[in-house]
């Protein structure tokens, strides 16, 4: 099931299928999840952590969040072994979108600085 993902302005930027994958909000493939980290799928380059519906940038501060889950910075780790490229998943269908959640506050630390695209262009 997809999940929503938003950025720190509570907007709609991408879906997550948690443990797996994560689209854009056309549905396009952006990045998959191996052991906790996710790795951008046109060139499989490490993108950052992530914890069940929280993705982090290479510093460990919140890039996109869940209200399900809790937005909270990590500490930075290091790059990890690079992983095999999963097989292209199948396009889901696109999800009704979803009510605006509720700004949680600021992560100690701060908000990730980067925008979808200098996150996925690291």
């Amino acid at each position: 099931m997809l999940k929503p993902l938003y950025n720190k302005d509570c907007e709609l930027i991408a879906w997550i299928e948690p443990g797996q994958n994560i689209f854009d909000t056309e549905m396009n493939w952006l990045a998959f999840i191996v052991d906790g980290h996710v790795w951008s799928a046109d060139n499989v380059n490490w993108l950052g952590e992530i914890d069940l519906l929280t993705c982090f940038d290479r510093n460990g501060k919140v890039f996109a969040w869940n209200p399900d889950y809790k937005v909270e910075n990590k500490r930075r780790v290091f790059k990890p072994l690079k992983p095999f490229k999963p097989l292209k998943p199948l396009k889901p269908l696109k999800p009704l979108k979803p009510l605006k959640p509720l700004k949680p506050l600021t992560p100690l630390g701060g908000w990730s600085k980067l925008s979808l695209m200098e996150w996925l262009n690291q």
